[in-house]
């Protein structure tokens, strides 16, 4: 315990533990224990769970009294609940981290070489070898070194800059989360919200179902109470939870069932998950844990999903950190962009390599063997002088050619959505989600409070055996059935739940806690009574026995103690599981009368149905009395549960959301579907899914509970079949009734399927505790903020804060507006690259210099990479992005339009460069530039070159905003002012600083307004041009297909999708030419008959083979061989009952490849037919080939 010593060395805490009857070292140590030691302890030290109160002077029933001094006292004594975040990186780090970069290091060694070549003079200088260089001009060699240190300054400046922001953003995410999460604490004797970090030892907690517990403490009263620690110990099983036996909670577990009350008695660095922390050194250990500590880090109570307790065995630990931190494969778009950078960064170290070569060549050849000149070697430092010229040519191509700005680009992309996404109540706990939910195609929603208000009230109901349309007035009904429901409901709900008064006047009544509850109480409010005296009567305390709801129950019951012995169960819940457990019903007198099967079935049609049918949640309430002697077994649910009379039926309304059937158009105009999973009933959910815009009547779509979907989806074995499901999700709507795992299974379900020929990317929203697995196997969760349980949050990506459905719709245009805003910043940018290699390559190669020199080409990066980065990532999203449907998976990151600008761009910009580079001193009558010397001064000639060449890319930046063909690039410019700020604050440094006092440094000399205009109008040409090449039809640019797919390598396995019903003309067809067609025909034939024969042999080894061996696609997906067999009806000569219990064999012309079903043949021919197709292809790029349309077996398929 030496951490702690240090933590609380101050003598200041000695004393304030005076002040309490025990020290944090003592409750640390009760901490520790488990169960009955625990208890015995309590019972040993401080009598009992009063005792242990009275020394931490707060009160069981009234908790602390919220005065400020006593707050403080407890603070210094017993530590705050927060664990404290690690340092963050400081600038001079991120600086240190920037200049890491490899090109960047090369370019500084080159720069020092140079500057020190520069100040070198020859011995014998005034030998005149060294060309026609005055003296001021060779002073002046350093410069070119200098310049370039100080732009590769500029670099790591801008760099370092970025990720800090970045940094500080992400900090001040982290603690708007933690400060999100509020929790339920006595103070006075009244419930508070409290933020986590608020609370203090001695504090009296309120607990319930979904809560992250975040301070250790003990129980003092629990209902029913159980608790998923799995965080902490690793124990999957839920542990239940009792004041008598197992008192003790813990730090970041989660509750799973009940609620109760418990003693806060350890908090922050005190508590179970801060003392891990501490282990791990949340302020110092290695920076790898660290980054995914921040990541996990979402919650005050710190997410314990990383670490179990037993810390000595390593291994499990780290297996644990690994698989929770790569909660979602890299995410799509990353995958793409890193591939191209590489791509890209290849291509330009070649160029980069042979421009050195040529130039390097070029000079020793044109020195030493045509001019004959000896070797001099007081000459030596000159012509390393040269080389090393020649070397910082070639690495400024290599800069030019690395996309640095692309990882940044995206950073900025999403760093900037991020932040404005909070102001559209989305607050993204994971960065990729954001982009992810662009290509989102699939959002699988709840029903409550998601597409409705969450605001529940009672309009109907059936008392009496009368069936009111709205509430009657209590006169009406009889005063026994009366007392009975308004005590059944009073008591029989949690007592968190409460109607307050309105907060503004003419406000609708506050409601707080559950929903569904706080309608029934509106209930007994309308019928003139008053919930609060019956439940101050009975507190809390008093009940005898609570069965909290739960998912499978789907019903609570209270169990009191009546005052003259025996008794009574009230009970709720969905109307027809609590119909079907009622054997009386009470009748217009509140006499209870036999209520027969029939009875239930006539019910169900003349009352819940229609109330369904309007909408309208009903709800069912019930009692059933017990004797005192025997006492009944409690745990024994399934008799306790039975035998109940039910005393009325509620039908809740949930009005639909006004904006959402507005959201729900947009989203399926994007192309996105819409589906709604819901516990409610079917009929229900239909009629909201009708309202909302979900259904259209005369459609053909799918409406089913959860049994149903059960019934289509597993076999007989009761195991989901994927070709099951795939006959389900497509028309599947709403989804009534369904279970947690029912949510999981559909979600899971859609996401593996391949029907369709990209993979479905989908999106859950979930609030309560169980939705946690669906979220969690989302592509993107959404967890509601204000009804949203904190298990959900911690699963969820984006949490809605509004938990309102119209948000997702604004998360899916901003996920879009990331995609489109990489992608017109890669339009702008490979644009540059492809101009600025070439012109340096060639220029190199034809006049032994590049016309851009190297601080030129640094400035013209930092231009392209960094402003425009800057200023194209963050273009505001428009309603037009909605307009379309979404980019797939693996839809190439540069399509066929973006392709046609870059190439049109590029030929406009390198036929100005290559003009102006070889007749540009004849067009205006200035010296040529070209075969200076080394230390000349800059001229004219090269001036206007580079002048133009800047000033047509920031033109071309005013294209790249439209990448979909648009004639209109001056659209909405003026709705980002960072646009606008960077192209005019460019064009302002490019005018004064660098052309016009430049000097030296830049290579450049002022030119006259003459030379100016020239140069301006030639890069206004950039957008005439860019209207020239909108009028191209890219139909009649073929070639550019091809050119579009060069980033398209496999992506990650498992998203090529079996693309069978491919629309695009298949070019594999094509290039097999008819000849070929023909040939590959009849080797099919020949193998048809092979197969028949090998059906024969194999017939006898069919029947002993057993079938399940082969009844998953995966089985078969995995092995590494194919066989080609055509996709014609199976022959009926083999065994057909075989094949009916092969579901892999029914799936699609892809049984094709039904690999090693058969016994190996003896004929060898089959093989060799095989290896002339290439088809026995390797695992890993198996599904590429058997599916991608340009593979031959595709093709083969088709001709077939």
């Amino acid at each position: 315990n030496d951490f702690y010593a240090k933590n609380q060395r101050n003598s200041s805490s000695a004393n304030h533990e005076g002040d309490f009857g025990v020290s944090v070292m003592e409750l640390r140590g009760l901490m520790e224990l488990r169960g009955g030691e625990a208890v015995v302890k309590i019972q040993e030290d401080y009598g009992d769970m009063d005792g242990l109160c009275q020394r931490l002077k707060t009160s069981p029933t009234e908790g602390l009294s919220g005065d400020v001094t006593d707050l403080e006292k407890r603070k210094e004594a017993f530590g705050q609940n927060l664990i404290p975040p690690k340092k963050p990186k400081t600038f001079l780090e991120l600086i240190w981290e920037a200049l890491q970069d490899v090109t960047l290091i090369i370019l500084e060694v080159a720069a020092l070489i140079s500057l020190g070549l520069s100040f070198y003079q020859p011995p014998g200088g005034d030998t005149g070898d060294s060309g026609g260089e005055d003296e001021g001009e060779a002073e002046s060699g350093w410069i070119e070194g200098a310049a370039i240190l100080l732009s590769v300054a500029c670099v790591v400046l801008v760099t370092a800059f970025n990720d800090w922001s970045k940094e500080k953003q992400f900090r001040g995410l982290q603690s708007r989360i933690e400060q999100e999460q509020k929790f339920q604490v006595v103070r006075g004797a009244q419930v508070i919200q409290l933020p986590v970090a608020d609370i203090v030892v001695g504090d009296i907690a309120q607990i319930k179902y979904g809560d992250l517990l975040p301070a250790d403490g003990v129980l003092i009263q629990g209902n029913d109470l159980k608790i998923d620690e799995s965080s902490l110990t690793g124990e999957s099983d839920h542990v239940k939870k009792t004041a008598d036996r197992d008192p003790m909670l813990l730090s970041g577990t989660h509750v799973m069932e009940g609620s109760g009350r418990m003693l806060v008695t350890a908090v922050g660095v005190n508590s179970q998950t801060g003392i891990i922390f501490t282990l791990l050194g949340a302020g110092e250990v290695g920076e790898e844990e660290k980054k995914e500590k921040r990541v996990k880090k979402q919650d005050g109570a710190a997410a314990m999903e990383m670490q179990p307790l037993k810390s000595a065995e390593g291994g499990e630990t780290e297996e644990k950190k690994k698989t929770n931190v790569s909660k979602k494969e890299k995410s799509v778009l990353q995958g793409k962009l890193t591939k191209l950078a590489v791509q890209i960064g290849k291509a330009g170290l070649v160029m980069s390599a042979i421009t050195v070569i040529i130039l390097v060549l070029y000079f020793a050849v044109d020195n030493f063997v045509l001019q004959k000149r000896p070797w001099l070697t007081e000459c030596t430092p000159i012509y390393v002088q040269y080389f090393v010229k020649f070397f910082i040519i070639g690495v400024t191509v290599l800069v030019v050619a690395v996309p640095e700005g692309l990882p940044l680009a995206v950073t900025i992309s999403l760093a900037y959505s991020v932040k404005k996404m909070m102001k559209d109540n989305n607050l993204v706990r994971h960065l990729d989600a954001c982009e992810t939910m662009g290509n989102a195609t699939a959002i699988c929603s709840d029903k409550t409070g998601t597409l409705t208000t969450n605001r529940m009230t009672a309009v109907a109901c059936y008392i009496g055996d009368v069936h009111y349309k709205e509430i009657p007035d209590p006169g009406v009904l009889s005063n026994k059935s009366l007392d009975i429901l308004v005590n059944a409901i009073s008591l029989n709900s949690a007592y968190t739940t409460k109607i307050l008064p309105a907060t503004k006047e003419g406000g609708l009544p506050m409601q707080v806690g559950n929903k569904t509850e706080c309608g029934l109480l509106g209930l007994v409010l309308k019928l003139k009574r008053d919930y609060q005296p019956i439940r101050n009567q009975i507190p809390e305390e008093k009940l005898y026995k609570v069965y909290t709801f739960n998912s499978v129950r789907k019903s609570m019951s209270t169990v009191i103690k009546l005052p003259e012995g025996g008794f009574r169960m009230y009970s709720k819940g969905a109307s027809e599981i609590v119909l079907k457990k009622c054997t009386k019903i009470l009748n217009a007198e509140g006499e209870p009368r036999v209520f027969r099967p029939r009875d239930k079935d006539e019910m169900v049609k003349k009352v819940i149905e229609p109330m369904a049918c309007d909408g309208l949640r009903t709800i069912c309430v019930a009692y059933r009395d017990f004797p005192a002697d025997p006492e009944p077994l409690w745990d024994n649910e399934n008799d306790i549960l039975n035998e109940l009379t039910a005393v009325c039926v509620v039908g809740i309304e949930d009005p639909v959301r006004p904006e959402v059937p507005a959201a729900i158009v947009r989203c399926q105009r994007a192309g996105i579907t819409v589906r709604m999973v819901t516990g409610d009933n079917l009929n229900t959910a239909r009629a909201i899914a009708m309202k909302c815009g979900i259904i259209h009547p005369g459609e053909d779509f799918l409406a089913i509970d959860g049994k149903e979907f059960n019934r289509r989806i597993r076999n007989e074995k009761g195991e989901v079949e994927q070709e099951r499901m795939d006959k389900v999700w497509p028309k599947l709507r709403v989804l009534a009734r369904s279970s947690p795992t029912d949510k999981h299974t559909l979600v899971k379900g859609i996401i593996d399927s391949t029907l369709t020929d990209q993979r479905q990317v989908v999106a859950v929203t979930g609030d309560g505790t169980n939705d946690g697995p669906a979220l969690k196997k989302a592509d993107v969760g959404f967890a509601m903020g204000i009804a949203g349980t904190d298990v959900a949050k911690e699963a969820s990506d984006i949490i809605l804060t509004d938990d309102n459905f119209s948000s997702i719709v604004k998360a899916v245009m901003w996920g879009r507006n990331v995609y489109d805003s990489i992608s017109k910043f890669l339009q702008f940018q490979l644009t540059v690259n492809v101009v600025a290699v070439i012109v340096a390559f060639t220029g190199a190669c034809i006049t032994q210099d590049s016309p851009l020199k190297a601080v030129q080409m640094l400035w013209v990066n930092l231009i392209m990479d960094t402003f425009a980065s800057l200023a194209l990532a963050t273009e505001p999203p428009t309603e037009a992005l909605l307009m379309r449907k979404p980019y797939g998976r693996n839809k190439p990151l540069i399509s066929s339009t973006m392709t046609k600008n870059i190439l049109g761009h590029g030929i406009y910009q390198l036929v100005i460069i290559f003009s102006l580079l070889f007749v540009g001193e004849q067009i205006f009558d200035i010296d040529s530039g070209r075969n200076a010397p080394l230390h000349s001064p800059p001229s004219e000639h090269y001036t206007i070159i580079f002048n133009t060449f800047v000033l047509m890319q920031l033109f071309n930046e005013i294209n790249a905003r439209k990448i979909h063909g648009e004639r209109n690039v001056f659209d909405g410019i003026f709705r980002n002012p960072i646009f606008c700020s960077i192209v005019f604050g460019t064009f302002a440094i490019q005018v004064i600083v660098i052309v016009q006092l430049g000097g030296k440094p830049f290579s450049c000399t002022p030119l006259d307004l003459e030379k100016w205009g020239w140069c301006t109008f030639l890069g206004l040409g950039e957008l005439v041009w860019g209207q020239v090449i909108a009028t191209i039809p890219n139909s009649k640019l073929r070639f550019l297909r091809g050119a579009g797919q060069l980033t398209k390598k496999n992506e990650m396995p498992g998203d090529e999708d079996m693309n069978e019903d491919n629309e695009e003309i298949d070019h594999a067809e094509r290039e097999l030419r008819r000849g070929q067609v023909l040939w590959f025909r009849g080797l099919s034939r020949i193998q048809t008959q092979i197969r028949v024969v090998n059906a024969f042999r194999s017939s006898l080894y069919e029947g002993l083979e057993k079938t399940d061996s082969r009844s998953s696609i995966h089985n078969f997906m995995t092995h590494p061989e194919f066989r080609l067999e055509d996709s014609t009806p199976h022959i009926p000569l083999i065994d057909d009952t075989d094949l009916e219990d092969d579901p892999a064999l029914r799936k699609t012309p892809q049984s094709l490849s039904r690999a090693g079903s058969q016994p190996q043949s003896p004929n060898k021919n089959n093989n060799a037919i095989d290896s002339g197709i290439n088809l026995t292809i390797d695992t890993t790029s198996k599904s590429a080939a058997s599916s991608s349309p340009s593979s031959p077996l595709h093709s083969l398929e088709t001709s077939l």
